[in-house]
């Protein structure tokens, strides 16, 4: 439950943006299985399972526009579960969803920035940080809240705002976006 966040501060990785075997572009469904979890659980972890998930992101400018694609991925061969039922898999999921979540703020962000020629590569970088620095808060507070999702009543009550909040930012879930 524990969390392995691939950040990668706006570098472009063609296979895992595009999809590959090892990893899971986020889609509404299928949900995540114990069968996408590849890694085997380190000899001395004490937590049920590890989701090892993140937002990746490519952009380019001339200046007057901005064009971008973000990736909302799971790392099959990062992540692994020692305890496997229903309950640690939704809380995993849970944690996929939140990276979704951060991934459609980093859209809709972007989408408000109007373009300055002179510090368009700053004001994405500073953009992106800011959204990764969100993401983890949240994926902090998620287990801290749930206790690791041990606390049965926390963990539907975060899976109830996890959902309202990916239904909330939906108009966002597109993620190739040109700005005039």
């Amino acid at each position: 439950m524990l969390l392995g966040i691939l950040l990668s501060a706006l570098l472009f990785f063609p296979a895992i943006i595009q999809g590959d075997e090892n990893t899971i572009q986020w889609k509404a469904f299928p949900r995540l299985s114990w069968n996408d979890f590849k890694a085997s659980p380190p000899p001395n972890a004490t937590n049920a399972a590890l989701t090892s998930s993140g937002i990746l992101m490519k952009f380019s400018s001339n200046g007057e526009s901005l064009t971008y694609q973000i990736s909302c991925n799971f790392v099959k061969i990062n992540s692994w579960g020692r305890v496997k039922n229903d309950h640690i898999l939704s809380h995993e999921q849970g944690h996929f969803d939140i990276a979704e979540i951060f991934a459609r703020k980093l859209n809709k962000d972007l989408k408000a920035y109007q373009v300055n020629g002179n510090s368009v590569s700053k004001d994405v970088n500073t953009i992106y940080k800011n959204v990764m620095a969100g993401l983890l808060e949240m994926q902090t507070l998620y287990d801290g809240q749930t206790d690791h999702s041990r606390d049965h009543t926390q963990q539907k009550i975060w899976l109830e705002r996890i959902n309202g909040n990916l239904a909330a930012l939906d108009n966002y879930s597109g993620y190739t976006y040109t700005s005039n």
